[in-house]
């Protein structure tokens, strides 16, 4: 391991994680399978502590230094992949974000997912330390959709929903939902809901009998999609975003082996 001062700095995993590698998870299993090194030396820990980046490569390539965390909001538009490449060959958020993005834009990671025809709010960061607190379920963070949907519906059964529900065995938690006003089966519904599990919203609906036309994601946290234009981003103000930071739960720190 390489010769470093243990107790000064920040552990390397976070640094990573704020240069936007990847979340402090991830950049451990890399750490684990020999990708990082430190001047050409491979780490075999993720303990080491440092006080900057300058020397630290991942995969052979160099590493920037770590950024302030940033934090940018996108309209995905539906027919996008919420990844860097699809191996069908669909386009991706990336092909979008290269135009809607200044070009000195740092390197970013999608904060949670949207399905390929989901459209609405996806927020962005070069921070995966942020990403990660963002996406945890016990962070609490609330994501507010709208979803179009055919069928027969009356709110006391969307009223049901804020007991959560079962699944074909998958537990939902609660999820506040409410029925626009209009009438007709197509209707448009509110829900608001703290997990975000995989097709959630779609699967729920779908289990009372409803055929979703159409979904969008309008708020994630104090975040909101309000009128930004379909396919556009922008940079969210960074005492906003320190504001909102102050509100995550603190990492739990690990215990240490005996």
């Amino acid at each position: 391991m390489p010769d470093r001062l243990p107790e000064a700095g920040d552990r390397i995993a976070k640094l990573l994680a704020r240069a936007g590698v990847a979340s402090r998870r991830e950049v451990e299993r890399m750490i684990a399978d020999g990708r990082v090194a430190i001047e050409g030396k491979v780490l075999d820990t993720p303990a080491v502590k440092l006080l900057n980046l300058r020397g630290v490569t991942v995969d052979g390539k160099p590493v920037g230094r770590a950024e302030e965390a940033r934090l940018y909001a996108f309209h995905k538009p539906s027919g996008l992949i919420t990844a860097e490449r699809d191996p069908a060959g669909r386009p991706t958020i990336y092909d979008a974000l290269r135009n809607a993005l200044p070009k000195d834009t740092p390197r970013l990671m999608p904060v949670g997912r949207l399905d390929f025809t989901t459209e609405g709010l996806l927020l962005l960061t070069n921070d995966g330390e942020l990403k990660r607190a963002m996406e945890l379920p016990s962070s609490g963070i609330p994501r507010t959709y709208r979803a179009r949907a055919f069928g027969d519906i009356t709110q006391a059964q969307l009223d049901d929903l804020s007991h959560g529900i079962e699944i074909d065995g998958m537990r939902y938690g609660s999820i506040e939902a409410d029925l626009e006003r209009g009438s007709g089966r197509n209707r448009w519904i509110v829900l608001t809901l703290t997990e975000g599990k995989n097709r959630e919203v779609r699967r729920v609906l779908e289990h009372l009998g409803l055929e979703v036309n159409r979904l969008l994601r309008t708020g994630y946290g104090p975040f909101e999609l309000a009128d930004l234009p379909r396919g556009q981003a922008v940079q969210i103000r960074h005492a906003d975003v320190e504001r909102f930071m102050g509100t995550l739960p603190k990492p739990k720190k690990a215990k240490p082996q005996a």
